[in-house]
């Protein structure tokens, strides 16, 4: 036996004459074995158990009719019914394949066998992708199992990182063409895992444009569950996380399993029950509009997929998720430090602007505390509208006189950063650039080229094209004092085609423009390592573990109506921190929904997350302005416990009069509970919020931004957890409010602050 173990717990043990491999670090354990005949079976994935020499009893063998088997006289021995971790088809199992490779004669028939296999401390990086890191090789160990199909001369190496403190392992693939003829990868999953049973709620997270990442729950049931993107993004409409969860677990007992897809581009996530009841769960790039060539001596890397563990419920596999990407994911200058609170142009004027308006705006809202302007879109080219200038980032000398250099300059002057609107991805054809360049435009030739909002797509597998918006993008990085940019990406992919590459090749097209998007972002953040690059797509379009790699803040979703901003952020804080999820207060009557909701509400909501202003401060009555400061002052005292704390959902907004989460510091001594009435029930019933993550043995004393009747008093964490604190005195009132209770109304709110003494 052979064990490698890291200083901080991380431990990968290897029983190489059983060729036993136990990944684990107290939290987890995920246990597989190549068997007699060279398949690496899946043993077990769960809460940690201790190591034993030989798990192969947890291999079940049957007879069962109908089956193809692999040995010679032996009924029972049938990769359909073995637990595999990287299965193939076309060898006796039925189900969904992890590879699938077509050669020179026609076939795509794979059978791998094992080969070998390599421990290393730490976290090796991913060429080219976003992968989970750790800054300690201590923090983590990596086992490499290599498989092999000699007939063909391929070599697959899974990969494989435990982290010390995080119940969570990183999956991986590298592909490699060892032989004499060319191959072509047609299916490559990042992470297959067969589950022995199928007693699992699946619940998914999916919407739409301005309703993003809802979560959706059902039991898994014979056949695929799927969720999947084509546009070659992640997409508004499913995101590449999933959970599945044993019935009856709750927020905070049970036992759930969620994956993640660190890319940002076409997915699969799936999970096949078949009619024995067993589970394969996968997760990689779609198959569909992808191959990939590979000559002799080439090899290919899969994106990177998380799977985590919890015995505590969603809530136990979301502090998971949240500290792999505080810690693992996110990079950088911002990676620790507070981001600051910005006002963003584009629903105060859309193109409606000159400099002195935009001036005018950041300067009162230096006035209220704010620490960042936003110019949004309109400042370049012939950028009159939504028909013309994309692709041409210049300064429109009509709007800036002085170009981006005066304007930052004068913004700088008032005591505020700068940051800018850019949309690299795109062009539009009334351009200087698509008139150069028309042949940069994604197409494919012959056919005809369909908009989505006047746009087209700029082919990122194009390095010209990549090193053409580097050239503008950091050329006004270098002449302007430019802190922030809001990266967006406005349309999804079609007549989707490469024309700088040949027909063997066009199955690499998507990826390759992903690869492009990663690449311009990575070399910008190289050349400007103190610049905030926050992500966008339509808002919530492109929101995913990848884009975090590069961006430390996505916008969660254009619509910024606070009672939708309710269900779009609890949804999406299953899987991401708050720290990630771009919110602003903006105008009344809301621009997506029409809503009427308090100014209160509206910064209650927004202040977990990034928090900003999209309105023209100078707009509000001095009441509502007095407000806006009491909100910033509020949220720059609290801003880094709501970042780095842990994270709990209370009550489902969905489908409830009342909604609540609250945040927790680590060191449980200050939290903070956000409390809102969605549509009020006359003589309602009494209320209490159960809250969870305090220290029970402490003694918090409360305080209300409105009004209630605890407001001053003091409890302890067990009464508070386990009795609950009371919410049905009906006083959501205002910040400051100095009247009676009973107010509360429609779309109300208010914020606890709990410390303890």
């Amino acid at each position: 036996m052979q064990a490698t173990q890291t200083a901080h717990g991380a431990a990968i043990i290897v029983n190489e004459q059983n060729r036993q491999f136990h990944l684990t670090n107290g939290r987890i354990s995920y246990i597989i074995k190549a068997d007699e005949q060279g398949t690496l079976l899946s043993l077990y994935f769960g809460k940690a158990v201790p190591d034993r020499e030989d798990f192969g009893y947890l291999i079940e063998l049957a007879h069962r009719p109908t089956s193809t088997c692999r040995i010679d006289g032996d009924l029972h021995y049938s990769l359909e019914h073995l637990r595999q971790e990287y299965p193939e088809y076309g060898t006796g199992d039925y189900r969904t394949p992890a590879i699938a490779v077509c050669q020179p004669n026609g076939s795509d028939m794979v059978d791998l066998t094992y080969d070998g296999y390599h421990v290393s401390q730490g976290k090796p990086k991913l060429e080219g992708l976003p992968a989970t890191y750790v800054d300690n090789e201590d923090d983590a160990a990596t086992l490499s199992i290599d498989l092999v199909d000699r007939l063909i001369g391929l070599s697959v190496t899974l990969n494989y990182t435990v982290f010390a403190d995080k119940p969570a392992v990183a999956r991986s693939v590298v592909i490699g063409n060892n032989g004499a003829d060319a191959l072509s990868v047609e299916r490559a999953m990042s992470l297959s895992l067969d589950l022995p049973d199928s007693d699992y709620d699946m619940t998914e997270f999916t919407g739409a444009w301005s309703r993003e990442r809802h979560p959706h729950t059902q039991h898994l049931h014979y056949g695929t569950q799927q969720i999947e993107s084509l546009r070659n993004a992640s997409g508004h409409f499913a995101n590449p996380v999933a959970a599945f969860a044993r019935p009856g677990a709750s927020e905070d007992h049970g036992e759930v399993i969620g994956l993640a897809f660190e890319y940002s581009g076409n997915f699969d996530l799936h999970a096949e029950v078949d009619t024995y009841d067993v589970t394969r769960l996968q997760l990689g790039i779609n198959e569909r509009g992808f191959a990939w060539h590979l000559e002799p001596g080439e090899t290919f890397q899969t994106p990177e997929a998380l799977i985590a563990y919890s015995d505590e419920g969603y809530d136990g596999m979301s502090r998971a998720f949240h500290r792999l990407v505080l810690d693992n994911i996110v990079r950088g200058a911002w990676k620790r430090r507070e981001r600051p609170i910005l006002i963003n142009n584009w629903e105060a004027t859309y193109f409606d602007f000159d400099e002195d308006k935009l001036v005018d705006i950041a300067r009162t809202a230096k006035q209220a505390g704010v620490e960042l302007f936003v110019l949004d879109d309109g400042w370049f080219g012939a950028r009159n509208n939504d028909t013309a200038g994309l692709g041409d980032w210049t300064p429109n000398p009509a709007r800036l006189p002085q170009g981006l250099a005066g304007l930052s300059k004068r913004i700088n002057d008032l005591g505020l950063k700068f940051g800018l609107w850019f949309e690299p991805e795109m062009v539009n054809k009334d351009s200087d650039l698509y008139r150069a360049h028309p042949d940069w435009a994604v197409h494919t030739p012959g056919r005809h080229m369909n908009h989505g909002r006047n746009e087209f797509l700029l082919n990122f597998a194009n390095k010209d094209v990549v090193d053409n918006i580097y050239g503008q993008m950091s050329r006004l990085l270098d002449e302007a004092n430019i802190a922030y940019i809001k990266w967006d990406m406005n349309r999804f992919v079609s007549e989707g085609y490469d024309v700088t590459r040949g027909a063997e090749h066009q199955g690499e097209a998507y990826h390759r423009y992903i690869l492009g998007v990663y690449d311009l972002l990575e070399r910008l953040l190289q050349r400007f390592p103190d610049l905030i690059i926050e992500g966008c797509a339509s808002g919530g379009g492109r929101f995913d573990m990848g884009m975090l790699y590069y961006t430390p803040q996505i916008w969660c979703s254009d619509d910024t109506d606070a009672i939708e901003r309710l269900k779009i952020q609890y949804g999406t804080s299953y899987f991401y921190p708050l720290s990630a999820m771009g919110a602003h207060v903006s105008v009344v009557p809301n621009h997506q929904a029409n809503r009427i909701t308090p100014i209160e509400t509206r910064a209650n909501v927004a202040m977990f997350g990034t928090f900003g202003y999209e309105l023209d401060l100078n707009t509000l009555s001095e009441e509502e302005f007095g407000k806006v400061r009491s909100q910033i002052e509020f949220f720059k005292r609290y801003r880094e416990i709501i970042h780095t704390g842990d994270f709990h959902r209370l009550v489902s907004p969905d489908g409830n009069e009342q909604a609540a989460w609250m945040v927790v510091s680590r060191d449980r001594k200050t939290a903070i509970v956000g409390d809102y009435r969605i549509l009020l029930t006359p003589n309602s019933r009494y209320m209490r919020l159960h809250l969870r993550g305090l220290d029970e043995n402490a003694q918090y004393r409360v305080s209300c931004t409105g009004a209630s009747s605890i407001d001053g008093a003091a409890f302890t964490g067990a009464e508070l957890m386990r009795i609950g604190m009371v919410s049905s005195d009906g006083s959501y009132g205002e910040m400051g409010d100095s009247e009676p209770l009973g107010k509360a109304s429609d779309f109300s709110s208010r914020l606890f602050v709990l410390t303890a003494e």
